[in-house]
């Protein structure tokens, strides 16, 4: 027996899953008209989406950082244009998987995707679900946690970049701000000196021997001048050396140290859409 699909049944389950008319009508047709059975159907779809876009490029997206006070996460939910990454009910997605993972602890990314997100599916299946609802290939793609005794999270306008920032102390909301946001301009590499890796460190002084011979400097001088413009690396890359951005008299541990002199940044994350 034929079931007659009215209106109305397409219109509601277009409102629970955000899939389109069509869509939603071609499924409660081949369901004979089991919203759940038509629910299933249209995740099985974006399923079957996913793997047809699995090749394409999702570099844009929506990035959001959130704290609690003691806890901050940054997670990346990616899409392939500026339009989707700027439609409200995206952001709200991307913004209600922070939220689960600030209150659920998850160790990785991995733990993350399997976690509930709510109306009956887990994160992961929800990714897959907006695939089918909107088309593109949509991705997680990164899951970043810091905790301390403060932490903070800015987040740039235009949900591009976001940054999560903890001290050992419980410095003021205008210190922890301004240190949030020369995170975010200055894109430094590590907390101090000796946090920087050892892959970047010694990248950065064989690219300052092979300039410095370059420049004609005596071979016996090479090492020491190589030395000199690691230095400055560690000024212009490390966040506690680097010159405050708001007074350059002063570096940002000086800035830090004098609201609080033990005071100190423990943990930064940085997530930025190139």
């Amino acid at each position: 027996m034929s079931v007659t699909i009215t209106a109305t049944d397409v219109n509601k389950l277009r409102t629970i899953t955000g899939a389109g008319m069509m869509d939603c009508k071609k499924a409660l047709v081949e369901t004979s008209g089991d919203f759940e059975a038509a629910i299933d159907l249209l995740r099985k779809k974006g399923q079957k989406v996913a793997a047809n876009r699995s090749d394409r490029d999702a570099k844009e997206g929506f990035v959001i950082g959130q704290t609690n006070g003691t806890r901050g996460v940054v997670v990346v939910l990616n899409c392939e244009t500026d339009f989707v990454a700027k439609n409200e009910d995206f952001g709200k997605v991307a913004t209600a998987m922070g939220t689960i993972a600030l209150n659920q602890k998850p160790a990785d990314l991995a733990a993350l995707l399997a976690l509930p997100y709510g109306e009956g599916m887990t994160i992961a299946e929800k990714v897959t679900e907006q695939v089918g609802r909107i088309g593109e290939k949509i991705e997680l793609s990164r899951y970043e946690q810091v905790e301390a005794t403060k932490v903070v999270a800015y987040n740039h306008p235009g949900n591009r970049l976001a940054v999560i920032v903890g001290f050992n102390k419980p410095v003021s909301d205008e210190v922890a701000k301004d240190v949030a946001m020369q995170t975010a301009a200055m894109a430094p590499v590590a907390v101090d000196k000796g946090d920087v890796d050892t892959t970047i460190l010694e990248r950065e002084l064989e690219i300052a021997r092979e300039t410095t011979r370059a420049e004609g400097k005596p071979e016996e001088m090479v090492e020491k001048i190589a030395q000199g413009k690691l230095n400055k690396f560690y000024k212009e890359n490390t966040l506690l050396n680097q010159e405050f951005i708001k007074d350059a008299k002063k570096t940002i541990r000086q800035y830090i140290q004098e609201a609080d002199k033990d005071a100190t940044v423990t943990a930064f994350r940085r997530i930025s859409l190139s």
